[in-house]
């Protein structure tokens, strides 16, 4: 199998799924602000459901269309996401070190997809 590289409509795609999917953990906290099963409650907690499911339809979409280990590499900028809506809906800070715990991660995802693809190379030859 052939590796085609990634362009930016690519990337684009797979980040679109990947807000998709930090929109759950916004619907998520804003469930838990309300009383357990009151109407905000069951309203917030119904709206994650039906993200997660709009969002396991996109995902099926992009794991048909890319191999698993990027698009899985991607998915980890869901910390990222999760950072900026938390900053934009819920007014909290962004510290250095939440900074740099989103960037080693996403490095760490990096590096062990680079290895990934250096051993499929490797077996070809």
């Amino acid at each position: 199998m052939k590796r085609k590289k990634l362009g930016i409509v690519d990337l684009l795609q797979l980040q679109s799924a990947v807000v998709v999917y930090s929109l759950s953990t916004v619907a998520a906290n804003l469930a838990s602000k309300h009383e357990f099963l009151s109407w905000w409650y069951i309203l917030y907690f119904g709206l994650e459901f039906v993200i997660l499911a709009a969002y396991a339809l996109i995902w099926q979409q992009m794991i048909k269309k890319f191999q698993l280990s990027i698009a899985y590499a991607n998915k980890a900028l869901t910390l990222m996401w999760s950072m900026v809506w938390n900053f934009i809906i819920f007014h909290n800070g962004i510290t250095p070190f939440k900074v740099v715990g989103v960037v080693l991660v996403v490095i760490g995802v990096m590096v062990m997809n680079s290895g990934i693809s250096e051993e499929e190379e490797e077996k070809k030859q």
